[in-house]
C-alpha cells in the first residue's frame, strides 16, 4: 500500500497486501445507490479489523493512526450481519 493510500501512517504487519485487496474488495458491498457518497476508504476498514483480529485488542485500545472505532465498528458490524464476513464461500 503506497503512502498516500495509507495517509500518513506507516504500514503494519497486518494490512492487506495490494495483491489481497485486489481479491477482497470484489467481495465487499458496493455502496448504497441512493444517499450520500461513500467517503470511507474500505481498505483502511479491513486494515484496521484485521489488526484488531491479529493483535486481539479492544475495540478501545485501537491505535491512534487506524480508523476509529466508531466507524470501523460500523462496518465491521453491518458485514457480520449481512454475511459479509461469514467464511463459507461455498
Amino acid at each position: 500500500m503506497t503512502d498516500q493510500q495509507l495517509g500518513s501512517r506507516k504500514s503494519y504487519l497486518t494490512d492487506l497486501t495490494d495483491e489481497q485487496w485486489v481479491l477482497v474488495e470484489l467481495l465487499l458491498p458496493a455502496a448504497k445507490p441512493s444517499g450520500r457518497p461513500r467517503k470511507v476508504n474500505l481498505r483502511e476498514v479491513l486494515n484496521t479489523i484485521l489488526y484488531l483480529d491479529r493483535t486481539e485488542y479492544q475495540w478501545d485500545m485501537l491505535p491512534h493512526d487506524l480508523l476509529p472505532k466508531s466507524t470501523a465498528y460500523e462496518y465491521f458490524a453491518a458485514w457480520r450481519d449481512d454475511g459479509t464476513l461469514d467464511d463459507d464461500l461455498g
